[in-house]
């Protein structure tokens, strides 16, 4: 079974349970700093290993109205202002191979956006750095098609990889989790990773933004932890009805440590000798 190590934290199926969280998208400096600072308190407290995530530019919105994000440079130097600060790793997505350079000297996994997971060139760029690349399964993929992304990573010479289930396409404006296709994935020997909350949007639910079912992230979040996965993905904001993309699917930031002592209780016992799949 592949660890994977970042920094002081190891990712792997049968390695206690991690959870990335942050932000959509970057808003502002301070946002993003008060809100990794609380999230840092919060895992620390629970004894949860802790990576932050925002992303830089949401370039695959549906309408052109849409906030993208403060753009690569303001971004750059934001996370370098969390780093500096709260010494935590760094996860953000690229959608350019021109991209990635400048981004892989700040982060400490670059992730792979589900809609471009097929994408060759990307795959290979992105490779090159040697970091961890966590990939989200395409909604239109099936588990299996996950074997010939590795296979490509592999090829390129990057084995640091990191399956992130986001949902399957279910009809329109609808995902559904096929929990038996996390169980397909995990045969690979890969770390797991669960995106609870973009499991939980509705594409193209509002007409030129997505709708969510946050209300469900603890049921999503706990189905996933019972299978002995590496970790959860939970997007958080402080005030969802105000946060400027994906606010339907975050979850509320008072009501994340909640969840997260469950999540916590759940994967020691999922995890520990007495328990057998």
């Amino acid at each position: 079974m592949k660890t994977i190590k970042v920094k002081d934290i190891k990712l792997s199926n049968s390695s206690p349970i991690i959870v990335i969280a942050g932000l959509n998208v970057l808003e502002d400096k301070s946002m993003a700093i008060d809100v990794a600072t609380e999230l840092k308190e919060i895992t620390y407290n629970n004894n949860v290993p802790f990576i932050f995530k925002a992303s830089f530019d949401k370039a695959n919105r549906s309408s052109i109205e849409s906030y993208r994000g403060p753009g690569i440079k303001n971004s750059i130097q934001i996370f370098e202002a969390i780093k500096k600060e709260l010494d935590i790793p760094i996860i953000t997505d690229i959608h350019e191979e021109g991209q990635i350079k400048e981004i892989s000297e700040v982060v400490d996994i670059i992730q792979i956006p589900a809609f471009l997971c097929r994408q060759t060139d990307l795959i290979n760029a992105a490779c090159q750095t040697q970091l961890p690349l966590n990939i989200k399964k395409g909604q239109f993929l099936s588990p299996s098609q996950m074997q010939n992304i590795i296979d490509k990573c592999k090829s390129f010479g990057n084995d640091n990889i990191i399956l992130c289930e986001r949902g399957s396409s279910f009809g329109y404006n609808n995902l559904v989790v096929d929990f038996l296709g996390i169980s397909k994935q995990k045969s690979y020997n890969y770390p797991i990773i669960l995106d609870v909350t973009h499991s939980l949007q509705l594409p193209g639910g509002r007409g030129s933004s997505a709708g969510g079912r946050s209300h469900q992230a603890e049921d999503l979040a706990l189905a996933a932890t019972a299978l002995s996965i590496s970790g959860l993905f939970i997007e958080v904001h402080p005030d969802p009805s105000k946060a400027l993309c994906d606010g339907p699917s975050a979850t509320k930031l008072e009501d994340f440590e909640n969840i997260l002592k469950k999540i916590k209780m759940l994967d020691d016992l999922v995890k520990s000798n007495n328990f057998k799949f």
